[in-house]
Formats: C-alpha cells, structure tokens, sequence
C-alpha cells in the first residue's frame, strides 16, 4: 500500500493576505461592530483519483473562506462516503485551520466508483479586525450549513505507479545532495556532539567503511618524527596527550568537519582557529577564529539540524553553537551560547541565560534541556523550538509568529515574553514544569525523551570524585516518568560487600537497563528501569586490568565493555550471557601492559559496526608502533577491517567521528587528518584499433587508479607520477600505510578485479574474461 507523506499539505497552510471577495450580508450595529450572516461553500477533493483498492487517498475538505487569525478554524466538517456497494459510512468530525480546509487519510477497501461529499455545519465566527479606511472592527457573522458538490472517487484494482526513487550511489559523491534524493538520508547522517570515551553510537551512515581505505589527508599542524641522532630525536612530536588534546571540537554537519586547528593553552593570548572542511574533498571552505559580537573569541561545543514545521514555512535550519567557555574535559560551561552557518563561519545570533541541566535533542532536532531540581521538587524541559523571540514575532495570532527568524538577535533563552501555546508559563523556552519528588538523591545518570529519567547515588563516598566508599555503604537507584514526573520507584540496594566502589557504567531505553560497574570486583550488574530490581548479575570477572579503565556502551541489544586489559567482552543485555570477546595481540610487544593492545575502544558505533582505536592517557615517547584500528562486525564480533600503525587516536583531543558514512580522524603519529571512505577511481584501456588480422590474438591493456583527492595531491603526484594503483580490500590496509605512511611497499598487494567486455563483429555485446 502506498504511504502519502506524513505532512499531508492539507489545504495550503500559507498565511492568505489576500483581499477575498465575499457576498456578504452586513448589517451595521455602530461605526465599530458589524453582525451578518453569509453563505457558505463547501468543497472536497481527493488525491490520487482514480486510485486502487488498498491505496491511501488524501481527501480535501473545507470551505472557501478562510479564517482571520491563524490560530481560528471551522468546527464540525464531515464527510459522507458512499461506497459502490451503495452502503454509506461518515468520516469526522474535523476541524479545518486557518486556510479553511483540512484533510483525512481514506483507503478504499472495493474497486468502483465511490462518492464523496463535504458536510460544513452552520457556526458563528467572532473576529476583530483592522481595515485602513474605517479602524478596528468588531464582526460576528453567521456562516450558513453547506454541502460540497458530489465528488466521485474512481477505484481500480492496479495500483498506479509512484516516484521511483534514487538508488544508493555505488559511486563516489558529494554534497550538496539534491532534496529529492531522499532514500540517501540513511547514508548521510552527521556527529552533532563530541563524543564520551566510550564512544558514540551515530545513526544515518548505512554505508560506513568497509575498508581503510583513505579519501584524503591534510595536516592538523606539524607533526611526526623530529629527526637527528640520539633518543629524544626518535621521538614524536607531542601529540596533546595529557591533557593538551588536539582535533578538539571536532563535529561533523552536514557533510562539513569542524574542529580546532590549535590545542587551547595560552587562551586568548595566542590564536585558537577553527576550521571547516568538506568532508567528501578534504577541501577547506573557511579558518578563522570565531568571536561573538563583543569581540570574544568561542569554541565549538555542539551542532544542530533542526526541522522547522509551521504554517508560514518548513525547512531544515544547520546551526555550530560556541562558547566562550568549553569547560574542562570538554563539558560546555557557557550560559551564552552563539550560533554560527557551518557552511561559511558567519555569526547567525546569540543565545543567553541558558538553562543547565541534561541536553538532548527531540524528533525534529529541536535542543531539549531537562533541568531537576531535586531539593525543591520540580523539574523543567527547555525547547529550543519554544524561544519565540527568535520568531519573526511573538504575538500567535500574528503571521509572523509562524516563521523562524532569529538572525542578527540576542536573545534571552530563558527570559520573559507572552504566553503562548509555544510557551505556557511566559518565559522562553520552557514548556514543561513538572511536579516531582523531594529529595531524590544523587544525579540524572540517564534522560530518555517522553519516557524515563533514571538516577543513582552511591553513599558514604569520600576522596576525589568520590570513588572511595566506607562501611559496605549501599546505593540509592531511582526513575521518574520523563512527562508526568511520577515517581516509577526509589529504592535503596546492598552493595556488594568487601567496600567495593561501583560507578554507572551504561544504560539502554531499549533494554530498560541501567547497568553498575565495580572495579575491584571487575564484574557488571543490571537493574530494571521500571521498577528497579535486579535483572541479572554479577558476571564473570574481567581482566584485572580493566580495573584502571573501563568503557562500557549498549547498542542493538549487546553490552561491549573493554579497558585497560585491551579484551572487548560482549554481553547480551537482557541476560548479561557472555556472547563473545575480541583482542589484538601485540606480535611485536610494543606495548607495556599485556600482551594485547591495551585501551583498544569503541570509537564509532554505526551500520551494524564497531570502530575500535587505540590511545593512551598519557603515551610514553617513542610512541608504541602499530597501534591498531580495527572494524567489528557488532553482532558477531568478526573482523572485517584492521589497519596497525596508521589512526592512532587520542585520550584528550577529539577522537574519529563519522558523517556521510565518511570517517575523519587525526593521527597521533604525525599530526594528520585522515578521512576514510570510498574515492573515485579512473580507468584507463586501450587495445589495437584497425589493422588487426582475422584470428590474430591482440593485447588488451589498462589502469585503474585511485582518483580520490587524496591520491591526486601534489605530494603524491611527486611520488606516483603515473598515478596511485587501485587495490583491492584485502590488500588495502598495507597499501594505505605504504601509499599515505611511506611504510614498505607490499610486495602481495593485488588489484581490483576488472571485467572486460567487447562488442564482437556480430554486434554482440559480451564478457571475455576478468582480470587484476
């Protein structure tokens, strides 16, 4: 059955300020006020017509009038269906908008011929109004019932055929991408926040790499081996770890990379650059320092696509919001926070008196802030779609209130303005207040939209960041209800005995878990959401190593957990089973700790896969070689990529992200930027073309070559002036360390296959043979 799109365009929701004729009745009761009556028309239409039996027909109801202020509408429409059987059904009652009309879904369950007709009940209509020549008016006028002429629906049995759609490229390509593609929305994702160092899981990238192959590299600053004789000229040059980290910032929206171009010590006395690149090209579109209209200078702290809906226009809106203050590990600190275009740099507007509290984002892409006050008892939801100041205007009954116009503003976020149905308690922003219980203790660990807010406290904590717990102390798990604020439970749970410290490690809606950790004991516990009790627990222990470092994250149904020890262990979520675990083995011992690669974590979780890459808190210098990068099937746990010695990543910096199903990072071992994806490739043939004697053999000759930005650049014209070879995937990971790392040239590479295919002197078109 063929869907209609969700927005159904019912009507026009365009505001008419348009003078419509009208025969109309007035009878005038003082200079001011005038009552009359009017005659009304009624109308129905319906799309596709004719249609087929199980089809979704978009049916159009209304009258011809429409309202004076856009929150008004007609009361009551009905439709009669009379179906070729003769038997009859009513749809509604619908209420129309401010055009006059409305629309409902039918699915004709007969072939034949249907009729439709409109029902509009007589009403009254009150307004004031504002003409030019005679003031304010106040007009009550009575609208007479009407019914629409008969429309007569025509449905067949054979469906009709819709837009095709576009196929998924199996080609390179790039932004922009045209609206109408929209089957590519699941290839072309973004990285609007930084992530944790657990990784993020990211949707929207339905094609992510399925090889290390390289589309581009650019350097970060200068980097790499400083050279010379003796210990400190093998070393690196210093990659930001600890606590100096490099790449900071880094997002990606819509198919443009942002990230700083400097470490940020030294602050406003040195310059702190931003930089924007396509991430298809690895083409700089602009670099600069980003200051707010009082001259300061702000940092990234996140992205947003917001979808605006109203009845004046729909669109997506990109927006880079900065800070002045990005906060210590990278926690945005900042109460101003100002927009920018992401496309060219350019200050859009400024937000202040942002609210604190657990942001996230909401189905359209609007900012949600859950702020609780626990003491007090109440909680807030702040909706950036809610600011009416940065609407064209404030007033709802006004057209301009349905358009989003805040450039070139400052605006109070949270500040006064009128209640509207955006805003019911008078301030910017906020749309909810909710009741919730005092008391509650310990911290929101988990926000889930229109669902749960889940909190834990540990008690009897004392030392830094509390992580040294006294006298067997047990822990406080609670939930509320994220729309009503209802308390769903709070309970106070034994901890394992012996004084052992546990920290929240994950959480899953999905699973409605959220899940403890406890170093000493290196073992997991899973409680209930909904009602707090235990799920499963303890599991097995881990490698005592993890001990140091965990990095724990739920996706599709698993719990991965790896640290220190270099294991990834996979757990199945509703039972805690042990499904699987993953290491890399040092063959060289580079390493210090164990013999696998130790903190090899979740970096990117995207299409069904895990990126893992290796780091350091603080890394010893030389660096340890061939720290791996590493591609999991997330279900299985199979290998299907793995590059040692190339993507190095970073503890304090920005670590990989992924937008267009395109992977960019920064190497620690030289300062590069990388973007890993699929490139272009240019193919060569020739073969002789006249002279050739009946049933003489001839040689077919060719190239592929790897077209991709990367591979073309003046560096590497120097190196491979005939061009660089396409390989394939199983070659690939040592021919990009060979090709982008000057490692040693693989003697096993081999090429991507090629088939050959000629059109013979019968005109017959047909495959001779496939070769590398």
């Amino acid at each position: 059955m063929h869907k209609l799109p969700k927005k159904l365009a019912v009507a026009s929701t365009i505001i008419l300020i348009v003078a419509m004729a009208a025969s109309m009745v007035i009878i005038p009761v003082d200079a001011q006020s005038w009552t009359g009556h009017k005659k009304s028309y009624a109308y129905i239409g319906a799309t596709p017509n004719p249609c087929a039996v199980g089809e979704e027909v978009l049916i159009h109801i209304g009258v011809t009038e429409a309202l004076q202020i856009t929150e008004d509408k007609w009361y009551g429409l009905t439709v009669t269906v009379t179906r070729p059987d003769n038997t009859t059904e009513t749809l509604g009652p619908f209420d129309t908008d401010s055009t006059g009309g409305t629309g409902t879904v039918y699915v004709p369950s007969m072939s034949g011929t249907y009729k439709l007709q409109t029902h509009f009940p007589a009403q009254w209509y009150n307004y004031s109004s504002f003409d030019f020549f005679s003031g304010y008016q106040d007009v009550k006028c009575y609208y007479e019932a009407d019914d629409s002429p008969i429309l007569e629906l025509v449905v067949g049995d054979e469906a009709k055929e819709y837009w095709p759609g576009v196929p998924m490229p199996t080609e390179y390509w790039s932004r922009p991408i045209d609206s109408q593609i929209r089957e590519w929305n699941v290839i072309s994702g973004s990285w609007l926040s930084s992530s944790g160092m657990s990784g993020q899981i990211v949707e929207g990238q339905k094609d992510a790499p399925l090889t290390a192959h390289v589309l581009w590299q650019k350097p970060l600053q200068w980097g790499g081996l400083a050279g010379g004789v003796g210990i400190s000229e093998q070393a690196g040059v210093f990659p930001g770890d600890a606590y100096e980290g490099k790449f900071s910032s880094s997002l990606v929206i819509m198919g443009i990379l942002i990230y700083q171009k400097y470490d940020t010590v030294g602050g406003d006395n040195v310059d702190n650059w931003i930089v924007a690149v396509d991430l298809h090209t690895g083409e700089t579109l602009w670099e600069k320092e980003l200051t707010n209209p009082a001259g300061e200078r702000v940092l990234p702290l996140y992205g947003q696509i917001m979808y605006w809906k109203s009845y004046n226009t729909q669109g997506v809106y990109p927006f880079l919001f900065c800070g002045t203050d990005a906060g210590f590990f990278g926690f945005g600190g900042s109460t101003s926070i100002e927009a920018f275009d992401p496309y060219t740099g350019r200050w859009l507007f400024t937000y202040t008196n942002m609210p604190s509290g657990t942001r996230t984002y909401g189905p359209n892409g609007e900012i949600l802030i859950y702020t609780l006050n626990q003491q007090a008892g109440y909680m807030t939801i702040w909706n950036s779609t809610a600011v009416i100041d940065a609407y064209w205007g404030t007033e709802q009954n006004s057209p301009m209130f349905g358009s989003y116009q805040p450039q070139g503003k400052t605006i109070n976020a949270t500040g006064p303005c009128p209640i509207t149905t955006a805003t019911p308690f008078g301030y910017n922003g906020y749309t909810h207040n909710i009741t919730i219980p005092k008391g509650l203790l310990g911290s929101a660990q988990y926000v889930y939209p229109d669902d749960v807010i889940v909190g834990y406290q540990r008690l009897e904590t004392v030392g830094m960041f509390n992580t040294v717990t006294l006298n067997d102390a047990p822990f406080v798990l609670w939930a509320i209800d994220a729309e009503t604020g209802i308390c769903k439970f709070n309970k106070t749970i034994a901890a394992p005995p012996g004084n052992v410290s546990l920290s929240v490690a994950a959480g899953s809606a999905e699973d409605r878990i959220i899940v403890l950790w406890s170093k000493e004991l290196a073992q997991f516990w899973a409680y209930s959401i909904d009602n707090g009790n235990l799920v499963w627990g303890p599991t097995e222990p881990q490698h005592y190593l993890d001990v140091f470092a965990m990095y724990p994250i739920i996706y599709d149904g698993i719990l991965y957990s790896n640290g220190m020890s270099g294991i990834m262990y996979a757990y199945e979520a509703k039972t805690g089973n042990l499904l699987w675990t993953y290491s890399y083995k040092d063959p060289w011992s580079e390493t210090l700790w164990s013999d696998y690669w130790s903190s090899l974590r979740p970096r990117i979780i995207a299409d069904g896969k895990i990126y893992l890459g290796q780091s350091e808190h603080s890394v010893n210098q030389p660096q340890p070689r061939g720290a791996p990068f590493v591609c999991l099937n997330a279900t299985t746990g199979d290998v299907i990529w793995s590059i040692a010695g190339m993507f190095r990543q970073t503890d304090w910096g920005g670590s990989a992200v992924m937008g267009d199903s395109i992977i960019a990072t920064m190497d620690t071992y030289n300062q590069m930027i990388y973007a890993i994806g699929k490139g272009p490739t240019q193919t060569t043939v020739t073969a002789p073309d006249h002279g050739v004697p009946y049933d003489t053999p001839v040689v077919i000759k060719g190239t592929v070559l790897d077209n991709s930005p990367g591979a073309t650049d003046s560096t590497m014209k120097l190196r491979f002036p005939n061009g660089v070879p396409a390989v394939s995937d199983e070659s690939m990971s040592d021919w990009m360390l060979y090709v982008y790392k000057q490692f040693a040239k693989p003697l096993n590479a081999t090429g991507v296959e090629v088939t050959i295919n000629v059109i013979d002197a019968n005109n017959n078109y047909r495959t001779i043979g496939t070769t590398t």
